[in-house]
């Protein structure tokens, strides 16, 4: 695919973004895999930040055992997996308003087979999404592309930035506060300050009607010098020029669980490794772990 113009994915947090695209993609080729992204790729090969970058399994010489795309990688496969499932079973119940905060370059609502009436709200900033709308219509316009663009539900596009004022343009994309709303936040809290962490998780409580759901991932802390120093951050730095750790947000984190029990949701609160458990497959707990203090929040207001 010709590479795009650089529209708010080729620095910064934005290159994270495309890492999850291409750790997406090789989860989807994998014999095995627990998530499948067709459209991954596409990204990836489309920004010049990535286009070098593994798509495939089998182009990752070392396998598995490469800390940032085999256990990092198959880290994102797994969350992949597991919000799909929080955000299908949702829809199961009858939630049919999803908010995707800090959205990124997922494909969801292309990707899930969502029930009839479904509409999905895209919340990022405006480059991102305008990367991403690009790289899609490409594929919609080519007869050739090897990835058919699939029919979405009604896909509402927000262009704000989640640390400033991103209620009045979802309200104004035509968000209903007053239907339950399925809210997911993927890889969105690591990198905000604990203020706006706070601030956000109350702009969600603000909006939601009893039956609406939640699900976070959040790290608790950086954990020990040692989990700073673990291979993955190492890899990450020298394989795709990322440095994870100067892009978290390094101040202590706040207790946003605590603020959501006493706003009366109910709280679930799951390590990844629960997960790599129930599916057989995933990364595991290691010494030194840089995803030691990574937690998955499910919450439900009643």
């Amino acid at each position: 695919m010709t590479q795009t113009r650089d529209l708010g994915v080729e620095s910064g947090v934005g290159v994270t973004a495309l890492m999850v695209a291409a750790a997406r993609a090789i989860e989807t080729h994998r014999p095995d895999s627990l998530a499948a992204d067709p459209y991954a790729e596409h990204f990836v090969r489309a920004a010049a930040a990535s286009v070098a970058w593994p798509t495939r399994p089998w182009e990752v010489p070392d396998g598995d055992a490469d800390p940032l795309w085999g256990r990092l990688g198959r880290y994102f496969g797994l969350r992949t997996r597991v919000l799909d499932d929080f955000l299908l079973h949702a829809a199961a119940t009858g939630v049919r308003q999803v908010v995707l905060l800090g959205a990124g370059l997922d494909t969801r609502a292309y990707r899930l087979p969502w029930p009839a009436g479904q509409v999905v709200h895209e919340v990022d900033r405006g480059g991102v999404l305008a990367f991403k709308d690009q790289v899609l219509g490409a594929l919609a316009g080519d007869p050739c592309a090897p990835v058919p663009m699939a029919p979405a539900p009604r896909r509402r596009v927000v262009a704000a930035d989640v640390g400033h004022d991103w209620a009045g343009p979802l309200m104004a994309s035509g968000f209903d506060p007053t239907a339950p709303t399925a809210w997911l936040a993927e890889g969105l809290l690591l990198y905000l300050p604990p203020e706006v962490e706070l601030r956000l998780l109350r702009t969600i409580d603000d909006l939601s009607a009893a039956g609406s759901v939640l699900a976070y991932e959040v790290k608790l802390g950086l954990g020990t010098f040692q989990s700073r120093a673990n291979p993955v951050y190492a890899a990450a730095r020298e394989q795709i020029g990322v440095d994870l750790l100067a892009l978290f947000d390094r101040r202590p984190r706040p207790d946003s669980i605590g603020l959501l029990g006493k706003l009366r949701w109910h709280v679930t609160v799951r390590t990844p490794y629960d997960f790599a458990r129930c599916h057989g497959r995933g990364p595991r707990p290691e010494p030194d772990d840089a995803l030691a203090t990574n937690r998955w929040v499910f919450a439900a207001k009643p």
